[in-house]
């Protein structure tokens, strides 16, 4: 798959070829489905709790006598039915951890990918080199590629820390390693823009013909 191929000013250079195997594969929809709510199961911390009844702090005397005040019996002030008492089968910590297998996992990551590409939402540029960290230069370079305001994903294959300190400030950009990227991240962006080194190292990592033990988890 062809795709444009320009400069950080907006020129375009010609196209340059995408791996079909990577990026123009048939969009696996549940592989996709799975590999997304693991990630935001992943993202949960576990921590919430309530306490029960033997959590929680006094009731240990009874708080009158069983008979003759008509009212109801009562054994604890920290009864589940009280103001106060203890919740009867609350959140307890516990982890949300979910696995799929790691070709499942490449199998959404290239299905991600594919349904960028056909969308025609993937853009190559030859680099982008920076005087200063300044979002403003950053900015200029979106706006150059007709990418401002457009929810967009960088993928590179190396920091440059320039570049990094002029994007964090842009609210509709995010960059990221292309080999630490999930199908969460490149389906929540509509616009992928990559550079040559990162397709390069796409398509070393979810190359189908690599064999289990050197797939990326």
């Amino acid at each position: 798959m062809e795709v444009p191929f320009y400069t950080q000013t907006g020129e375009q250079r010609g196209t340059i070829e995408l791996p079909d195997a990577v990026f123009n594969v048939e969009p696996h929809e549940h592989a996709m489905y799975l590999a997304v709510r693991v990630y935001l199961a992943h993202q949960r911390q576990g921590t919430h709790k309530t306490k029960t009844r033997q959590e929680v702090r006094g009731g240990g005397r009874k708080p009158w006598r069983q008979k003759g005040r008509g009212t109801a019996r009562a054994g604890s002030i920290r009864s589940p039915l009280w103001v106060g008492g203890g919740t009867v089968f609350g959140p307890q910590p516990h982890k949300y951890t979910i696995t799929i297998p790691k070709k499942v996992n490449q199998l959404a990551r290239r299905s991600a990918l594919s349904c960028r590409a056909r969308e025609g939402n993937i853009i190559v540029v030859d680099g982008i080199e920076l005087e200063q960290p300044k979002t403003k230069l950053m900015a200029g370079v979106m706006k150059a590629l007709g990418l401002e305001g457009s929810s967009t994903l960088m993928l590179v294959d190396a920091f440059n820390p320039t570049v990094l300190r002029a994007a964090r400030n842009l609210p509709y950009l995010d960059m990221m390693l292309a080999d630490k990227v999930s199908a969460y991240h490149i389906l929540s962006h509509r616009k992928l823009l990559l550079v040559p080194g990162a397709i390069d190292m796409l398509t070393a990592i979810l190359s189908p013909s690599r064999t289990a033990h050197e797939v990326s988890a």
